[in-house]
């Protein structure tokens, strides 16, 4: 145990070091960046990130930062296929050339809190009270060396509670794994599947029983069959009612209601 400990702090501190590197060298090159806040970085280094990323992910999935890392630098031939599919749909190309953001900044929340109960804005909203987050706590992209791609997985995080809100699941450790098992099987983004592999060790034995029996089957099935959900302008969808954007996009209602949860892994 402590021999693995020993490790991970090595490569904690090695994933330091490198980032802080390679962001004093990006600083002073404006020209080098492809985008705001990118870091270019080697196929070695990205390595040395991905897995320094993944051990610290593991010990603690509350690191938003370190899951971050690990998605940019593992999703590349994922995020291929997802800006495929946006580019060839409608709606999703339009998100592409448009570039929206879901912030703080962005929303109209007082606009957003009179809307109808059950609409997809009012029912957002609830879903960021009830669990005490907000849009502005994902992390800007930094690795991912291509502009479009970054941002795909940009709006990926940024429709992530989106998704909670359209599955109907809370923050907590269950509702997440559920999110996650989605999220794979839609994106299969490496980070997803990992989460969907490692997250059911962390439940207890009922809920664990409760994922493995409905719960999770439901979440595959739904992410295998529904329509690309980076491919949704949820911005102009607001006044949408929840449940007929759950049948337009095929997500069938989950099979049971979960209590919210304040405390998010990512």
């Amino acid at each position: 145990m402590c021999s693995v400990l020993s490790r991970a702090r090595r490569w904690a501190f090695a994933f330091h070091v490198l980032t802080r590197q390679q962001h004093t060298a990006w600083e002073s090159d404006h020209h080098g960046r492809l985008y705001t806040g990118h870091i270019q970085t080697s196929p070695v280094q990205k390595a040395l990130l991905a897995v320094g990323s993944g051990i610290a992910a593991l010990q603690n999935p509350y690191r938003h930062d370190m899951v971050a890392v690990l998605g940019e630098t593992t999703g590349h031939l994922a995020l291929v296929k997802l800006r495929n599919r946006m580019r060839n749909n409608p709606e999703g190309y339009t998100i592409l050339i448009e570039r929206p953001r879901i912030q703080v900044s962005t929303l109209d929340l007082s606009w957003m809190s009179a809307l109808p109960d059950g609409s997809l804005g009012r029912e957002y909203l609830c879903f960021l009270e009830k669990n005490k987050v907000t849009p502005d706590t994902r992390a800007n992209v930094k690795f991912v060396d291509d502009e479009e791609l970054a941002y795909v997985m940009q709006r990926y995080r940024e429709v992530h509670d989106l998704l909670h809100t359209l599955l109907g699941m809370p923050t907590n450790m269950l509702g997440e794994v559920a999110v996650k098992m989605f999220e794979a099987a839609q994106t299969g983004l490496p980070m997803c599947i990992l989460g969907a592999i490692l997250g059911p060790l962390r439940l207890s034995t009922s809920r664990l029983q409760k994922l493995t029996t409905s719960l999770g089957p439901w979440a595959l099935h739904s992410g295998i069959h529904s329509r690309c959900v980076l491919s949704v302008f949820y911005e102009r969808r607001w006044e949408q009612n929840l449940e007929d954007l759950r049948e337009e996009l095929n997500i069938e209602p989950p099979p049971f209601t979960l209590p919210a949860n304040s405390k998010r892994p990512s």
